[in-house]
């Protein structure tokens, strides 16, 4: 399985920041082959607490805490080792929707941001604001791709 970077966490201790935690990250789960998730961080209310953790599971598809937010680290497969088999003309199986607001970074690899209508290919650098809507990811290439996301309790209005 992948190593996830190292998590390094802050605090404060006799009035000064410190290091509280410095080590792999060991939140990592592989949903589906070379599917790599870990749900680094997260926060169960707005504003957010700077006192605690709560750890959660690992989902395949991120169950953002109401008043929450997830950071998640991921590395997304070719979609031949996936074994997913896509017809241009019919929705991506993968195809999924979040109340969420969400912040993304293409760090490695490529990897096709899908809609409804239309998709684009995202390379290292890349940033994406997805807000809510449908949408699917296809790694058309031989090499993982790797993101990282901060996903934000969002209202939705349809």
């Amino acid at each position: 399985m992948n190593t996830i970077p190292r998590r390094i966490i802050t605090g404060t201790k006799n009035g000064k920041s410190v290091i509280t935690e410095d080590r792999q990250v060991d939140n990592v789960v592989e949903h589906f082959p070379g599917l790599i998730i870990s749900d680094v961080w997260n926060t169960q209310t707005m504003p957010a607490s700077l006192n605690f953790e709560t750890r959660i599971p690992n989902t395949g598809f991120p169950q953002t805490p109401k008043n929450g937010t997830y950071f998640r680290y991921v590395v997304v497969p070719p979609d031949k080792d996936l074994g997913l088999e896509w017809k241009k003309n019919e929705p991506h199986p993968m195809m999924h929707k979040t109340p969420t607001l969400d912040y993304i970074i293409i760090l490695s690899g490529e990897l096709y941001l899908i809609m409804e209508e239309g998709e684009t290919l995202l390379k290292p650098g890349d940033i994406v604001i997805q807000r809510g809507t449908n949408h699917a990811w296809s790694n058309r290439s031989d090499e993982p791709c790797i993101q990282l996301a901060v996903l934000i309790d969002a209202e939705i209005k349809e």
